[in-house]
C-alpha cells in the first residue's frame, strides 16, 4: 500500500519561554491590606465576606487566615493577631502561615475599612483571571490530547458550561433581600396577570381550563408532565409550545414566549409535521405516506409561511447530557429571550461523566435538580415530559398516581408542577369484546352494545391531572384529543366531541 504524505503543518511560533516567565495574576499587597483592615475592624469582613471565598487569594497561606478569620468571627470572637496566633497554635499550624511575626506583619500592613470592599474585589477580580488562565490551558491540553469518544462539539459544550460557571460565580448566592423589594416584585407580577385578557401570571399554555387552575406556566417553574405510552404526553407538549409561540407573535411579544424544545426522541422534521398537521387539519400519518390531495397539499403550502414565523427552536440531538442542555437553553436566552423550555422526555437524558451508570435513581435525581437550576437561572418554566412506570398497567383503576412516576422520588420532589396526561378511551378501546367459541350471539350483542356506550362515553376525551401543584389548588381539567390531528383542545360542555 502507497504512503500517504499528509500536507505539512504549519510552524507553531515558539513562546513557551515566554509564556514560562509570565506569573499568574495577583496582587499579594492587596491580600496583606485586607487581611490588615480585618485585624484592624472586624466589620471589614461584613464588607467581602458575601462574595470572598479562602480559595480567592492567590496566597495559600492568606486563605488560611481568611478562613479563621470567619471561623471566629462566626463564634463571636474577635479576629485579630493574639486570637488567631492561639487559634492556629491549637490547629499545630502556625508555622505554616508564618509564624505570629507574619500576623503582626498583616497587621501594620492595614488599609482603611472603607477601602476594604475595593480590595477584596479586586482580590476575587485576579482569582477568575487565574481561573480563565485555567480554563483556556485545560482547553489547550484536551484539544490535543481529546478522547476518541468526545468530538470537538462536546468539548466546546464543556468549555462554554465552565466558562458559564465561572461568569456567574456568586450571582445566585445573593444572600438577603429586603422584604420591600420581593414585594414589589409580587405586586408586578400581580399587576400583569391583571392586565393581560387572559388574566395570566405566567405563560399560557393556549388551553382555556388548565390556564385557569395552574395560572399559566410560572417562571422558574419545574412543570412535569407525565403519562403512559400513547396517551399523547409529546402532542400536548406539542400543542403547549405552538400554542406559547402563537401568542407570542399574536401580541408581539407581549403574552406567550419563544419557545426551546428539546427532542430526544422525535426528528425536528416528525415535530414539524405535527404542527402542521394540527394547524391545517390533515392527517400526519397521510402526510407521512403521501396519501394527499392537491388541495390538501395547497393547504399546507398556505400555512407554511403563517408558521415559519412562529419563535419556536428545535434541537432533536439525541442522548444529550443535562449540562449540554443547559448550555443550549442559556445559549437561546442570549440570543432570542427564551421564555419555555421544552423537554421530551426526561429519561432520555443522559447522566453527567460523574454519574454512576448502575444508579439510575440518582442519576434521574441529577437531572431533575438540573432542570429545576436551570429554570431559576433564566427565570423561565420549564416543561419536561417523563415516563410512568408499568404498575399502572396492573391495576384496575388505570388513572396515574404521583407514586406512578418512574424514578418518582426526586421527580415529585423537584417539580413545581406535576400533570398527569390520561385517556380513558385508549382503555376501553383495548377490552374491545369478541365472541367467544361457545358464547351465544345474543349474549356477544349485550357486550358489545354495553362497550359501545362506554366507548361513546369517553370517546375523544383526555384529562390532565394536576396531581401537585406547589403555588395553587391540584384537580382535573378536561380536553378534547383529536387522534388524527395528534391535537388537543378545549372541551364545549354544550357539544359532544368532535372525532
Amino acid at each position: 500500500m502507497p504512503m500517504v504524505m499528509s500536507a505539512a503543518l504549519p510552524a507553531l511560533r515558539d513562546d513557551s519561554s515566554e509564556v514560562a516567565r509570565r506569573q499568574p495574576p495577583h496582587n499579594v499587597p492587596a491580600e496583606k491590606a485586607l487581611l490588615g483592615a480585618i485585624f484592624v475592624n472586624n466589620r471589614a469582613f461584613e464588607r467581602v465576606s458575601e462574595f470572598l471565598r479562602p480559595e480567592h487569594f492567590a496566597i495559600p497561606q492568606h486563605g488560611c487566615i481568611y478562613a479563621a478569620i470567619g471561623l471566629l468571627i462566626e463564634r463571636g470572637q474577635i479576629a485579630d493577631p493574639v486570637t488567631l496566633r492561639r487559634y492556629f497554635e491549637q490547629e499545630q499550624t502556625l508555622a505554616e502561615i508564618g509564624g505570629p511575626a507574619y500576623l503582626m506583619e498583616l497587621a501594620e500592613s492595614a488599609t482603611t475599612v472603607i477601602n476594604a470592599g475595593e480590595y477584596g474585589r479586586l482580590i476575587h477580580d485576579l482569582h477568575l483571571r487565574r481561573e480563565l488562565i485555567g480554563i483556556g490551558e485545560d482547553m489547550v491540553n484536551d484539544a490535543f490530547a481529546a478522547e476518541v469518544d468526545r468530538t470537538a462539539n462536546t468539548q466546546i459544550e464543556q468549555a462554554e458550561q465552565r466558562l458559564y460557571d465561572l461568569a456567574t460565580t456568586g450571582e445566585y448566592e445573593r444572600g438577603f433581600e429586603d422584604f420591600s423589594r420581593s414585594l414589589e416584585k409580587a405586586l408586578e407580577m400581580a399587576e400583569r396577570a391583571h392586565k393581560r385578557e387572559g388574566k395570566l401570571a405566567g405563560v399560557t399554555t393556549g388551553f382555556r381550563d388548565l390556564d385557569q387552575l395552574l395560572g399559566g406556566l410560572h417562571p422558574s417553574d419545574l412543570v412535569i408532565l407525565a403519562g403512559r405510552p400513547a396517551m399523547g404526553k409529546t402532542a400536548l407538549a406539542t400543542n403547549i409550545a405552538f400554542n406559547t409561540a402563537s401568542a407570542f407573535v399574536r401580541s408581539k411579544g407581549a403574552e406567550g414566549a419563544v419557545v426551546g424544545f428539546f427532542s430526544l426522541e422525535m426528528s425536528s422534521e416528525q415535530l414539524a409535521a405535527r404542527i402542521l398537521s394540527e394547524s391545517t387539519n390533515i392527517s400526519s400519518d397521510a402526510m407521512r405516506k403521501g396519501q394527499l390531495s392537491n388541495e390538501e397539499f395547497d393547504r399546507l403550502a398556505a400555512i407554511a409561511p403563517e408558521i415559519n414565523r412562529m419563535p419556536i427552536f428545535i434541537d432533536d440531538t439525541p442522548g444529550l447530557t443535562v449540562s449540554a442542555l443547559r448550555t443550549r437553553a442559556r445559549r437561546l436566552k442570549r440570543q432570542h429571550n427564551l421564555g419555555l423550555i421544552v423537554v421530551d422526555y426526561l429519561q432520555l437524558i443522559s447522566g453527567g461523566a460523574a454519574s454512576r451508570p448502575d444508579n439510575r435513581v440518582q442519576e434521574v435525581s441529577e437531572i431533575t435538580r438540573g432542570l429545576k437550576v436551570l429554570a431559576k437561572e433564566l427565570n423561565v418554566p420549564v416543561l419536561a415530559l417523563s415516563q410512568l412506570s408499568r404498575q399502572v398497567e396492573a391495576r384496575d383503576d388505570k388513572k396515574p398516581q404521583l407514586s406512578d412516576l418512574r424514578e418518582s422520588g426526586s421527580i415529585e420532589q423537584d417539580a413545581d408542577v406535576v400533570m398527569f396526561i390520561f385517556r380513558e378511551e385508549y382503555y376501553v378501546n383495548l377490552r374491545k369484546p369478541t365472541q367467544r367459541d361457545d358464547e351465544d350471539a345474543s349474549k356477544f350483542a349485550d357486550r358489545h352494545v354495553k362497550w359501545e356506550e362506554r366507548m361513546e362515553r369517553v370517546r375523544n376525551l383526555a384529562e390532565v391531572i394536576v396531581a401537585k401543584q406547589r403555588h395553587g389548588p391540584i384537580g382535573t381539567v378536561e380536553l378534547v384529543f383529536q387522534g388524527r390531528f395528534t391535537r388537543f383542545g378545549d372541551l364545549d360542555r354544550e357539544h359532544s366531541p368532535e372525532a
